[in-house]
């Protein structure tokens, strides 16, 4: 790292003490933004991180989730630094760090709630959310903060990282990835920065945006939104993937919907996948059984 730039932001650096299985974690509490709520960023380094190479890089949301389950809330982990660790010992996938941005529970849908697609929805419906969220999450649910949340990651974090770590800074070798809630806000931040991120893995993608009910209008917001802003398949990648348990069994219903705007939009096998696991559940342990799809569909050595 090169300290005098961390020493010019004022962000201090510490090293991640807790159970990794592969590389080292670099740890930066309380990272401070003039968008969102300060919060914890993690830097996940390989074995064979050095100076004199350059690196890929992967953003992924729910931070505190993807290393340790000795410190998680359920006790499980995305094991990320195993996954990617062993895909770049056996040189399937490019050389790469991990940007693990944690999340604030209390706020994390609102974070994660891609704005443009819910300004699609109903004055009415819109209005009947705002009554209901409190219940569900325990939260004052007033308005929508992932606008803001991706200008942190893209204007905040990432020029922070690029100065600090030894990484391309092009779109071709930026991507980010991220689970229910995360897989929405990942699919907006490809959409709205393109010329940022080449690529999305968005794995059990919220599609019906809060809790199940009938009728709802929202999937069909972020269908509309997927069809005016995908961005040109010539130059991205997007991967979608579904259980068929627990809250994954409501997604069901949408994917042949993944499917038709993909195609609409230029897409094919070689730029973007739409995946069903059978008996996987919305957990971190069917997550981590897959996650190494994703990750070689996006940073394959080309």
């Amino acid at each position: 790292m090169h300290v005098k730039s961390v020493e010019k932001t004022g962000i201090v650096v510490t090293d991640y003490k807790g159970n990794l299985e592969s590389g080292t974690i670099k740890s930066i509490i309380n990272f401070p933004s003039q968008y969102v709520r300060a919060r914890n960023v993690d830097v996940w380094l390989p074995v064979n991180y050095s100076e004199n190479k350059k690196y890929a890089v992967l953003y992924m949301h729910d931070g505190q989730m993807l290393f340790d389950a000795e410190t998680t809330w359920n006790k499980q982990e995305w094991k990320v630094d195993e996954i990617i660790g062993s895909l770049i010992d056996s040189s399937k996938i490019r050389n790469c760090i991990v940007v693990a941005i944690w999340n604030h529970s209390d706020i994390r849908h609102s974070d994660y709630y891609p704005q443009k697609p819910f300004d699609l929805l109903p004055q009415k419906f819109k209005d009947s959310i705002y009554k209901t969220t409190e219940k569900q999450f325990g939260t004052d649910f007033k308005g929508l903060q992932s606008d803001n949340y991706l200008k942190f990651i893209v204007e905040e974090v990432k020029p922070f990282i690029d100065s600090n770590f030894s990484v391309f800074t092009n779109a071709e070798n930026t991507f980010i990835s991220g689970s229910s809630m995360g897989g929405l806000i990942s699919m907006y931040a490809l959409c709205e920065y393109p010329q940022i991120f080449g690529g999305a893995a968005c794995l059990s993608t919220h599609w019906i945006g809060f809790m199940p009910q009938d009728n709802s209008p929202i999937p069909e917001t972020f269908f509309t939104y997927l069809t005016q802003k995908l961005p040109s398949p010539k130059t991205h990648k997007i991967y979608f993937d579904y259980g068929t348990n627990t809250l994954d069994e409501y997604y069901l219903p949408y994917q042949h919907r993944v499917d038709e705007v993909l195609k609409s939009k230029g897409f094919d096998l070689t730029n973007a996948q739409n995946m069903k696991f059978e008996g996987h559940d919305h957990s971190e342990n069917s997550w981590n059984q897959r996650f190494k799809i994703p990750v070689q569909f996006l940073l394959k050595n080309e």
